[in-house]
């Protein structure tokens, strides 16, 4: 290797395969420029990234391993009493680092909204998108977890907020709150696998696309409640389960094409060819529907405020259509959808700012 060559470590939360997802091109950008890149999660995350980047290095790192409610009311409580357990991973995966940059001589660290992963012996920057967290139990709580959440990225040396900085971005309050931590905080733009992907016009044979993803069990939850909708829809859709454990179904009609679990290309192909998509409000998904110019209709999981927010917020501004899994009706929905105006993405270059932050990192460690 160059001796100029450098050694960077990413390392994305496990909660799902968003924060995987959009490292991506971040990883991409590292290697095209001529520095080495390892990457640390576990295996389900390896598995995801191996067959994008078969040539890089890769080491085991446990996730958090968070359990999710059955209900909206018990998801924030659930979430609440897991802190112990989430704060034992931070610490776990602290000391890991400090092994792990010693043995591999590594130069930064790129940590997705991983705690843990900040150490004197390299400069350590988060990734993330949240610097103000809504608990669900008003401004008091909020305002307390905050304090307690710029605690743990005041450790780091840099802070990456993964949004633009004008008119609040795609993410709102979320990334846009009333004071930064104290430390260096820069807003990186968008980042989405799907930016490079051309973008292709509405085909005469469209179609539907439900993408499912997520955790259990919601995800579960509202595949059965949209699978038995699908069944009775007038027209084609595409459905992927987001899962490859999940249960195919016994009978498949002929409108209806069945993918248990689509891989990153796949899914930028069918995202690409679709005329609307349904899913999760996850923030790496809209993400990759804003890439792609895409009309959507968005579900927040129950309980889970991030995407509730975002869901409201993006409605709001004539982006995306928000629907309720407790009350949604596809027939009902798709009437409604027709009259939306989906504003599209006017912001420039958002996807490609990133780039210039990448490499004033990188060359503040020649």
């Amino acid at each position: 290797m160059d001796k100029t060559s450098k050694r960077i470590l990413i390392a994305p939360l496990d909660w799902g395969l968003g924060h995987v997802s959009r490292c991506v091109p971040i990883i991409q950008y590292i290697v095209s420029t001529g520095h080495q890149v390892i990457l640390a999660g576990n295996e389900s995350q390896q598995k995801y990234l191996q067959t994008i980047f078969p040539q890089l290095a890769y080491l085991q790192l446990n996730g958090y391993n968070v359990q999710y409610a059955t209900t909206k009311l018990a998801f924030m409580p659930k979430l609440l009493m897991q802190i112990p357990k989430i704060r034992s991973a931070i610490r776990r995966e602290y000391l890991w680092l400090q092994e792990q940059i010693k043995i591999h001589r590594i130069d930064a660290v790129i940590s997705d909204n991983r705690y843990g992963l900040y150490s004197t012996l390299a400069p350590c920057v988060l990734l993330t998108h949240q610097l103000h967290i809504l608990s669900g139990m008003g401004l008091t709580v909020d305002a307390l977890v905050q304090r307690w959440h710029y605690q743990f990225i005041q450790k780091f040396d840099q802070c990456w907020v993964v949004d633009i900085q004008e008119n609040n971005g795609l993410s709102g309050m979320l990334a846009h709150p009333q004071y930064l931590p104290k430390l260096p905080t820069k807003y990186i733009g968008l980042l989405s696998q799907c930016a490079d992907q051309p973008k292709t016009m509405v085909k005469q044979e469209h179609y539907l696309l439900v993408l499912l993803s997520g955790a259990e069990p919601q995800r579960s939850i509202l595949f059965d409640m949209l699978w038995q909708q699908a069944l009775v829809y007038d027209g084609k859709i595409i459905f992927v389960a987001g899962s490859q454990s999940a249960h195919i179904p016994t009978y498949i009609p002929a409108h209806i094409q069945y993918v248990p679990l689509a891989s990153a290309m796949e899914l930028s192909e069918l995202i690409n060819g679709a005329n609307y998509v349904i899913c999760r409000s996850g923030y790496s998904s809209i993400m990759d529907l804003t890439a792609l110019d895409k009309k959507a209709i968005l579900i927040p999981t129950p309980g889970q405020t991030e995407q509730e927010y975002l869901a409201k917020y993006l409605f709001r501004k004539g982006m995306f259509f928000s629907a309720d899994q407790a009350q949604f009706e596809l027939k009902k929905t798709m009437k409604q959808v027709a009259a939306f105006p989906f504003q599209k993405n006017k912001i420039d270059q958002p996807f490609l700012r990133f780039k210039s932050v990448v490499d004033d990192l990188i060359a503040a460690l020649s």
